[in-house]
């Protein structure tokens, strides 16, 4: 198997490097999350809640900006750089760092209707913020997507200045993730099954033909594939990937081929990675699989990983 450089992020404690040997840790005792590609060989994160940072190809770290508010999740469209917050705001941030807030996204319709994320445990109610979730550019640049959780899927074609709804609010997105090199193919991760859609997010169909339980966490592409992570519920104890044909009509299937049947613990927002024919999968419990052949055949190759964000295949 050809061995892949992955990144994991933690919530509590730093990056784990995993490349053939014993994991490397950076930025121990940090809380790092949403981890994503930077466009030239590095990977962009947020460190501390506050700070967007780079780690370039060569392992340096360095912080692009601060904020005054909490970061969600980030991704790069050519020089810019997007950012969702916790408090469930857009901010563009310049190749020289300077911060804007896209008060468009502000007076999206139906925002009046979000509502954070929520579950009774133990006799007390716990869950996430109302915030981005996780945002996404089509290949071409042109589309914005960004996942409120629990607010729907906005999308914006003018570079973040204006907004429109699209997927019903309901639906409990958890991902959305476009194709790297098709702009019009963009899917999701939903309470209500995997979302997919032809129109670069325009308008969603949502299907859970296949699945064990509808609830699904993460979602990525591999090779001509759609990956998704599913479970019985934000809190499982239990999770799985399945596969399917990014134009396939077709029930999802089980990932086989030395992946387990049952993760331990589901695979979160932001922990299924791909690039090129790598791909790599982190559980709840911290248990990293690889596969070099788009997901045919797996290994593990790491685990008691402190609770990950966040993976990237680099």
């Amino acid at each position: 198997m050809t061995t892949s450089t992955v990144l994991v992020a933690t919530w509590r404690d730093g990056l784990f490097v995993v490349s053939g040997g014993t994991p490397g840790q950076e930025l121990a005792n940090h809380s790092v999350r949403a981890l994503a590609p930077d466009g030239h060989g590095g990977a962009l994160a947020i460190v501390d809640g506050c700070s967007l940072c780079r780690r370039a190809a060569d392992g340096v770290w360095s912080t692009i900006a601060t904020a005054e508010f909490n970061l969600a999740c980030c991704v790069a469209a050519g020089d810019v750089i997007y950012v969702g917050t916790d408090d469930a705001r857009v901010l563009r941030v310049s190749a020289a760092g300077e911060i804007e807030q896209l008060r468009g996204f502000d007076g999206v319709a139906g925002r009046d209707k979000w509502y954070a994320g929520a579950a009774l445990i133990n006799g007390k109610l716990v869950g996430p913020p109302l915030g981005i979730r996780s945002i996404t550019a089509t290949s071409d640049g042109a589309v914005l997507l960004a996942n409120v959780h629990v607010g729907g899927i906005p999308r914006s074609v003018d570079g973040g200045a204006t907004w429109q709804p699209t997927i019903d609010v309901d639906s409990d997105v958890h991902e959305v993730r476009a194709h790297p090199n098709r702009p019009g193919v963009v899917v999701a991760a939903a309470a209500v099954g995997l979302c997919t859609s032809s129109d670069a997010g325009a308008t969603w169909d949502a299907d859970r033909a296949g699945l064990h339980a509808s609830y699904c966490s993460a979602v990525g592409f591999a090779g001509d594939d759609v990956l998704v992570a599913a479970a019985a519920d934000q809190f499982a104890t239990q999770g799985a990937i399945y596969r399917r044909g990014v134009d396939e009509h077709a029930p999802l299937v089980t990932v086989a081929g030395g992946l387990p049947a049952w993760l331990d613990g589901i695979a979160d927002t932001g922990c299924i990675a791909t690039h090129g024919s790598a791909v790599a999968i982190a559980d709840r419990k911290g248990n990293l699989y690889l596969s070099a052949d788009t997901g045919r055949t797996w290994s593990r190759r790491a685990d008691g990983i402190p609770t990950p964000s966040s993976v990237l295949v680099v």
